[in-house]
């Protein structure tokens, strides 16, 4: 699987702490070999964000990402749930 990220991605996952940093890390290449593990809860999201799904990165943090074809995902935002979800 490919794995892409998205500027806006980009800029708020610098911001994160550095133990967030090594947490998306980890769910990242849990999410590359299984990507419904029961750790990412892994799940559609509705509304504005209709076509994407999150999984959970941990605590309160989650990654929304959009499946671009049957190879590559498209990771566009991370960060708090109540931020993200606003």
């Amino acid at each position: 699987m490919k794995v892409r990220f998205h500027d806006n991605f980009r800029r708020q996952y610098q911001k994160l702490r550095a133990g967030e940093q090594r947490r998306f890390k980890e769910r990242r290449d849990l999410f590359m070999i299984d990507p419904y593990h029961p750790l990412l809860n892994n799940h559609p999201l509705r509304g504005k964000y209709e076509g994407y799904r999150s999984i959970n990165i941990g605590g309160d943090l989650r990654a929304i990402y959009k499946r671009l074809n049957q190879e590559t995902v498209l990771f566009v935002e991370i960060g708090p749930h109540h931020e993200l979800y606003s």
